[in-house]
């Protein structure tokens, strides 16, 4: 049976799946006897398809949708309930990394335009310091004084800047998903832009000579920051991606299911937006960190995020490992 054929004869059984998947994780207590032996027998079901797929076509999506699939009833089925917070561990510490594994292509085009849009503002501002006129924002260019950095920072009300700049990250992260909907231009847009903004500012405060100065002010969020950015960019641009080429399925099964998954790769961001914004309001305007203290603070960042995605993968790993031992047991 070819793939296509495959996937219109057993979808129907992956969707009942699905469903009673999700009713189990939100409603538990209202689940019924035979709704527990429905589970049981369609995750038998499907788990053959499974074997079935990762046999013939290992490499293609739908493998990885079942295997999601299979994973999750599994757990229901064979685990302890879990409490809300033993969820939100799972949550953010394995699936939210399997999501950014499976998408970290898109992540890193992210990544890549936004780096590209800042080089292009460095170099247009570095030959004529005019050009930050034409790149910044109407009225933005006639307040960035590089002799005045740091200025004014010690009679900042933390706690409310803090709390707006969480909320306009967020917003940002927001939109960049969203607007997938446009194909994924949107994204491409809001990501060179972005770049764009934060190069001619580099390239300002370099040619002032407050680069290292301008850097300590910018990584210690920074790095969290633009690491949600790129991840939310990168679920726009997927979103995108699937509307532009569905592959053997319908446009609208595939939008569907990536909106679903992008949708959860967002969530997952909001914890890091939150941090951000706290360092962002309480440590990056500090004035009495010194530069390298700020420095160690971008450093220690760093060292959080790689490990979180480590550890995720790590576990990812062990639990993969576990299911298939108890798939073969059964």
């Amino acid at each position: 049976m070819d793939l296509t054929s495959f996937w219109h004869t057993h979808k129907a059984t992956w969707d009942e799946l699905e469903q009673l998947v999700e009713a189990f994780q939100k409603k538990s207590r209202k689940v019924s006897a035979s709704d527990i032996d429905r589970m049981t027998l369609l995750y038998k079901k499907t788990s053959a398809h499974l074997a079935y797929i990762r046999s013939h076509y290992p490499a293609d999506d739908l493998a990885l949708y079942l295997n999601q699939l299979v994973s999750r009833a599994h757990n229901l089925t064979y685990k302890q309930r879990s409490g809300s917070w033993q969820q939100l561990a799972h949550f953010f510490g394995t699936h939210a990394i399997e999501l950014v594994q499976k998408r970290i292509w898109f992540i890193a085009v992210a990544a890549g335009l936004f780096c590209l849009g800042g080089l292009f503002g460095f170099i247009a501002v570095a030959n004529d310091p005019l050009n930050l006129y034409f790149v910044l924002p109407d009225g933005m260019a006639e307040y960035i004084d590089p002799a005045s950095l740091g200025e004014g920072h010690d009679t900042l009300n933390n706690p409310l800047i803090s709390t707006m700049i969480m909320t306009n990250n967020i917003r940002v992260a927001i939109l960049a998903f969203v607007s997938g909907v446009t194909f994924g231009l949107f994204p491409i847009y809001l990501l060179l832009f972005n770049g764009l903004l934060v190069g001619a500012l580099a390239a300002v405060y370099h040619q002032f000579g407050s680069g290292y100065a301008f850097w300590a002010y910018i990584l210690p969020h920074g790095i969290i920051e633009l690491t949600a950015i790129f991840i939310a960019g990168g679920a726009g641009l997927y979103m995108g991606y699937r509307m532009l080429v569905p592959g053997r399925y319908s446009r609208r099964h595939q939008f569907l299911e990536a909106a679903k998954e992008s949708g959860q790769l967002l969530l997952a961001t909001l914890p890091l937006f939150v941090i951000a914004g706290l360092i962002e309001g309480f440590i990056t305007p500090s004035t009495t960190l010194s530069l390298e203290a700020k420095y160690s603070v971008a450093g220690i960042t760093l060292l959080l995020l790689v490990l979180w995605y480590a550890v995720g993968v790590r576990k990812k790993r062990q639990d993969d490992q576990s299911a298939s031992r108890d798939l073969i047991s059964k």
